[in-house]
């Protein structure tokens, strides 16, 4: 096994053993990785490194490395689906497009939400410019729809469990910033501030991919520079 590393947003270094222990779930069709904050898993067009740098550390056998089947964004940790062949890939695709696959999403966001529950349906455009691109509310843009209940409060911060129903870029910080309740350490859509950003693909579930194989239902473990926020909104862990 060849040694490589990548810089990560906690500093220093990730080796193959490293990644490997962040593994959540695994057998002969998928992986689930935890995928640590501040690292992207595209390269992107700044050729920085990227998880898909990493993959070859996790074919376990198989002649390829696994494939993505969806992302995260650079700076968002958690619960990230791998594909071990091409043809669990497609499965996969198939159920992510459909919205079949369950994730969950915890957050902990500036303000208060006006109640307990709620759904954003406010559908979302990229617009570019010369200082990047960003998603916006657009009434004519691409539907998105997230679900979000509120799991705790403390000191002006909310912990929130939210739903996306639809997989739009960025979607979740879109939808919390617009209305009203920006996540943390949010360097986009968020306020200006040296937190890192307070979201958490928590858990997700995953529909049986043969009538021989099982759902599977994987949670991740909160990031280590959300805890102490989690824990001030009522997070017992």
């Amino acid at each position: 096994m060849p040694a490589f590393f990548v810089f990560h947003a906690a500093g220093g270094t990730m080796t193959p053993d490293e990644l490997r222990a962040r593994i959540l779930h695994r057998d002969p069709n998928i992986l689930v990785l935890d995928k640590p904050a501040g690292l992207p898993v595209h390269a992107g067009p700044a050729g920085r490194r990227s998880l898909e740098d990493l993959l070859g550390a996790l074919t376990f056998g198989n002649r390829e490395p696994p494939r993505l089947a969806h992302r995260l964004d650079t700076d968002t940790s958690g619960c990230l689906v791998l594909a071990r062949h091409p043809k669990a890939l497609s499965r996969l695709g198939r159920l992510f497009a459909t919205g079949s696959v369950e994730k969950t999403y915890w957050a902990v966001v500036e303000g208060e939400p006006p109640a307990e529950e709620g759904t954003t349906d406010l559908p979302l455009s990229k617009r570019s410019d010369r200082t990047g691109w960003r998603m916006v509310p657009d009434r004519a843009g691409k539907p998105a729809v997230t679900q979000w209940r509120v799991l705790g409060r403390a000191d002006g911060l909310s912990w929130l469990e939210l739903h996306p129903r639809t997989g739009r870029t960025h979607q979740i910080r879109v939808h919390c910033a617009a209305s009203g309740f920006p996540i943390l350490g949010d360097p986009v859509y968020g306020r200006p501030g040296d937190a890192m950003l307070h979201l958490q693909a928590r858990a997700v579930r995953i529909p049986a991919l043969s009538p021989s194989r099982p759902e599977v239902a994987v949670t991740a473990p909160p990031p280590p520079h959300m805890a102490a926020r989690l824990r001030a909104c009522g997070w017992a862990g």
